[in-house]
């Protein structure tokens, strides 16, 4: 059957990601905290530390999705998370989504990170469709969209309320046939 029950650990040159645990939990706080990550990632809202740590003790046992854990090889730290969900089994489809802690960016660890799920969606579990959304205000995420191979197929316009005005979503997806051509590189980089 398909799903996320076997929660891997991939190993990449810049990132490790494994699965969520609770030792993961004030790295989560510090992100959840962040504003321009909240604003990046459409996140209203604060989240307390109790509910962060039921949160990702309770991961393990969620069949339909996959949170791993982004662990920057150079420090060993927490970087931020990787997650498949909205597992659409009939379809073979899911989304994807990654957000990563402030002074973990712009190092290329969220490219790695998005291969190395990518890869392992496509190549062991077996699926065909994987989709995001991405908002306007966010042109650096849609890069590295892009670079590892997403395809725009749409606006949901003012699919976001943000600070008192609305924000488009561009909706991206990537399927298994398109993978197996480029591996998540389709100009090459």
């Amino acid at each position: 059957m398909l799903d996320f029950a076997t929660k891997p650990t991939l190993c990449g040159d810049r990132v490790t990601l494994r699965p969520v645990s609770t030792e993961d939990v004030p790295g989560l706080v510090d992100l959840v905290a962040d504003p321009d990550g909240r604003r990046l990632t459409g996140t209203h809202g604060e989240a307390n530390e109790a509910a962060l740590q039921a949160w990702y003790a309770s991961r393990g046992a969620q069949p339909d999705r996959l949170d791993l854990a982004v662990v920057d090889n150079a420090s060993g730290s927490y970087a931020g998370e990787v997650v498949l969900n909205n597992l659409d089994r009939p379809n073979l489809s899911c989304s994807f989504r990654i957000a990563l802690r402030p002074g973990f960016r712009d190092h290329g660890l969220g490219t790695e990170a998005t291969r190395l799920v990518l890869d392992h969606a496509f190549t062991t579990v077996g699926l065909h469709r994987i989709a995001l959304e991405v908002y306007a205000f966010n042109p650096r995420a849609r890069a590295v969209y892009e670079r590892v191979g997403f395809v725009a197929e749409g606006v949901l316009r003012d699919a976001l309320h943000w600070d008192g005005a609305f924000v488009d979503a561009t909706v991206m997806s990537i399927l298994a046939a398109e993978w197996r051509r480029h591996g998540g590189h389709p100009t090459g980089r």
